[in-house]
């Protein structure tokens, strides 16, 4: 005997609050589905009005306008014969949830609300949502909208419940759930539950997708069991891109894996599994033990009367089940190269801005965010290819013609321009050259241009109403001038930049602006290493959340992946801001300036946020950490010094561009990184440190925490 088959799940490229569009994508995977025999069809979280709507959470019309959602698809006549698993906000009580409705034939059979929220990092669920206590089930009273159907439905089951059909079971899981220490798929796999049902808003975030399918593998691995992964992909109108790669997984083996990375807005997998095979994983008699247990026995189960499994006799004995796959893991360089390039094809298509311009300043950040961009066009011109229309179309719009023909240069040309603002004194020719050769080997539309005019008048007119004349500290001047003198040069770019990203479509016989793209990367953001409202100012900034260590990583990558010779001149280039005069004696230097090089802003950064450390923890980290070379009072020289420069600029963080999320110890303001930007000095910490250092410079055997 055998109980065979067909699941389905998806990730659905939503869009916050585009509820013709997310019901449209859902539709379409339900389709997609029952072409597959599929008897149930999973959906993202949220899926109905977007994850992402943040504040908009709070506002009814949300709640009204999912469930109308709900109610066109559970009419619809391609969403019968199969159970569907939808997500969707929902009012019980005076309570809001994050919740599932799971349907079939038109009915609802029960509401899942979400048992453990998402509440750091970047997410903040329980500002918006209530977590359903465990073990609670209420009845719920449906809308006017879902009683209208044919079916007349008033009332279905809201809480932790489980199904069982006519020939099997399964329960809902959601995100954050299987992340927690007590998982709920751990009681559903004891209460004999074969199939878990996890839908997720997951964001990418680089090196992160080992860890989730390690947890999805290990959650199946002890006791068996089918578990169905869900996710969101794409830019759902914020600062995160979610990463897609919907699983099947049988008892510790991944049957299906989803792309990752990807341009289609609806991708299905589906695997034919048997559920008679789970048993083998659950004939321990420790297992059964606590299987028995009562707090395992009261999950209330909701009776479907419905066929998960074909007939034996409509299945021919020879088809064969889904075999087990080796998960698809990109490279953290693969993960910048897509990543990003999928969002900013999203944030682009979206928005409607007739494409992209960057000031490219021969430098490896502005280097790295053009890479990006031609990623894009490759990723783009490769969908084309493959015949997908949607993308044909959003390409069509951007490129003026019909996009078949174009190669990803031509498409860049089309919709991309880089920009050399120069100057006569401050511009190598060097960086010049590197910019316009990479412009060429894209096929960005390139201009090169030298902006002493402009920085000339803003001097002209700041020391004709002060009567001051400020000098480079090459020529004598103080740190406040040579700053004030650096600052004019960037500030000029980026005014500069917003004027040609608004008249350049209409200068080349289009019409509609440009989006201005930054090019600053966390460790500059985490040290403040730039200046406010210069060209760090930007609509958006794809390389925000992601280190220096790992720009340079992903250049090399593209230099070799993407045919690229000209990237190994950004690599083996001195990082420079070329802000000031160069002289024979001097070339500015970034890492010089900072004093500190990227990889140890990297380590700070983490220090800070991941581990969250202060100054005498990060301290007595790296006392250790780095004794191998840094001598203890210069450890505590780099850690103050820190410190210090985090304090003062931290201002500059609550005007930051929004970046694209990718790193865990970003210093973004504006959601991730919840400090103050008004600093006192850290005396009372310096303290602490000068008398362990004391205590270390006089060989003392033990280190007290005494602070006098």
């Amino acid at each position: 005997m055998t109980r065979k088959c067909v699941l389905a799940t998806s990730q659905l490229n939503q869009w916050s609050l585009d509820y013709d569009g997310n019901r449209d994508r859902i539709l379409e995977a339900v389709r997609q589905a029952k072409d597959a025999g599929a008897s149930i069809i999973l959906t993202p979280e949220l899926c109905i009005p977007g994850y992402g709507l943040l504040d908009h959470w709070l506002e009814n019309d949300v709640y009204a306008n999912s469930w109308d959602i709900v109610a066109e698809i559970l009419a619809h006549e391609e969403c019968q014969d199969i159970i569907i698993d939808l997500g969707l906000p929902i009012q019980h009580r005076g309570c809001s949830y994050n919740a599932r409705v799971i349907a079939l034939n038109g009915q609802v059979l029960a509401i899942r609300p979400k048992l453990d929220l998402c509440n750091d990092g970047n997410f903040r669920e329980m500002r918006y949502f209530s977590p359903w206590p465990r073990g609670r089930v209420d009845d719920y009273t449906l809308p006017p909208v879902i009683q209208r159907l044919p079916s007349k439905q008033r009332r279905c089951r809201i809480g932790e419940v489980a199904f069982e059909a006519l020939d099997g079971s399964f329960a809902s899981e959601t995100c954050e759930e299987l992340w927690t220490p007590n998982s709920p798929h751990s009681l559903y796999s004891l209460a004999g539950i074969e199939i878990i049902l996890n839908s997720s808003g997951s964001h990418h975030e680089l090196r992160k997708l080992d860890t989730r399918i390690n947890l999805i593998t290990e959650a199946t691995a002890k006791t068996g069991g089918v578990y169905m992964y869900s996710n969101q992909r794409g830019c759902d109108g914020d600062r995160l891109y979610y990463d897609g790669c919907a699983l099947i997984l049988n008892s510790g083996k991944v049957l299906a894996q989803g792309s990752q990375f990807s341009l289609r807005d609806v991708e299905v997998l589906t695997a034919l599994v048997d559920l008679d095979e789970i048993w083998a994983w659950r004939t321990s008699r420790s297992r059964g033990m606590q299987a028995n247990q009562p707090d395992v026995q009261r999950l209330e189960r909701i009776q479907v009367d419905y066929m998960l499994c074909k007939a034996s006799d409509m299945l021919d004995p020879r088809t064969r089940l889904a075999e087990a796959i080796e998960p698809r893991y990109h490279l953290p360089e693969e993960e910048i190269a897509l990543g990003p390039a999928c969002w900013m094809w999203d944030y682009l298509r979206r928005s409607k801005a007739a494409g992209y311009i960057v000031p490219l300043s021969g430098g490896i950040d502005s280097c790295a965010t053009a890479t990006i961009v031609y990623s894009m066009c490759r990723l783009v011109v490769a969908e084309i290819k493959a015949g997908n229309q949607i993308v044909i179309n959003d390409a069509k719009r951007l490129s003026g013609q019909d996009p078949q023909d174009l190669s990803a240069e031509q498409f860049c040309h089309k919709i991309f321009t880089t920009c050399f603002m120069g100057m006569k004194q401050q511009s190598s020719k060097e960086t010049r050259g590197r910019a316009k050769e990479l412009a060429e080997a894209i096929g960005s539309y390139h201009i090169d241009t030298n902006i002493d005019k402009m920085v000339e008048a803003l001097h002209t007119v700041v020391t004709g109403i002060l009567d001051y004349q400020p000098k480079f500290k090459v020529h004598g001047g103080s740190n406040s001038e040579n700053l004030a003198l650096q600052n004019f040069q960037s500030r000029s770019r980026m005014v500069l930049t917003y004027a040609l990203g608004q008249l350049i479509p209409s200068a080349r016989g289009g019409s509609g602006g440009l989006l201005i793209l930054g090019s600053a990367n966390v460790d500059e953001c985490l040290r403040g290493y730039l200046t406010k409202y210069d060209c760090s100012s930007a609509d958006i900034n794809p390389i925000g959340g992601i280190s220096k260590t790992d720009l340079k990583r992903f250049i090399k990558w593209a230099e070799d992946n993407f045919h690229l010779p000209i990237l190994g001149e950004f690599l083996d280039a001195v990082p420079t801001a070329e802000l000031e005069p160069i002289t024979e004696t001097y070339v500015q230097s970034d890492e010089e300036d900072m004093g500190f090089t990227y990889d140890e802003l990297s380590v700070l950064g983490r220090l800070r946020k991941t581990f969250k450390l202060g100054t005498v923890g990060m301290f007595e980290r790296l006392v250790v950490d780095w004794s191998g070379h840094m001598e203890p009072r210069k450890v505590y020289e780099k850690v103050r010094s820190f410190m210090y420069y985090y304090a003062i600029n931290r201002h500059k963080m609550t005007t930051m561009t929004p970046g694209l999320y990718l790193e865990s110890y970003t210093p973004d303001d504006n959601r991730y990184d919840l400090r103050p930007f008004l600093y006192p000095a850290f005396t009372f910490e310096h303290r602490k440190i000068e008398n362990l250092l004391k205590k270390m410079e006089e060989g003392e055997a033990g280190f007290g925490s005494d602070s006098r």
